[in-house]
């Protein structure tokens, strides 16, 4: 089903001659790429630092502790580590892009008053 692709490429090219960026929104575009790289390079860090903190205490335990070693089987261990890589990056790239952005808008105003 869907839209056949002549017509969307006619309604594609109708909205394209209507939208003109103006300077200022491809710099906020840019701005908004650049807190979004940031974010992720930021996740990233975390996540890593967060799969080696939480593996090595993982991994010591299911061969230490008879109850982690009964209980614990690969699948287990790998959501463990996972869990805590997942919520580092999510937790850190989140907070990252959103300071990214407050320095953006706290920038802006404080040029818009200069002016």
């Amino acid at each position: 089903m869907g839209i056949p692709s002549e017509m969307r490429d006619i309604w594609a090219k109708k909205r394209q001659r209507f939208l003109i960026a103006s300077p200022v929104e491809d710099q906020k575009i840019l701005k908004a790429r650049h807190c979004t790289n940031e974010g992720v390079r930021a996740g990233f860090k975390a996540a890593s630092i967060a799969c080696v903190v939480s593996a090595v205490p993982t991994l010591v335990a299911v061969r230490v502790i008879p109850w982690a070693k009964a209980n614990l089987n690969y699948t287990a261990q790998a959501l463990i580590i996972s869990a805590a890589s997942i919520a580092a990056y999510f937790i850190t790239a989140d907070k990252t892009i959103l300071e990214c952005a407050r320095r953006n808008s706290q920038l802006e105003d404080s040029l818009r008053h200069q002016r």
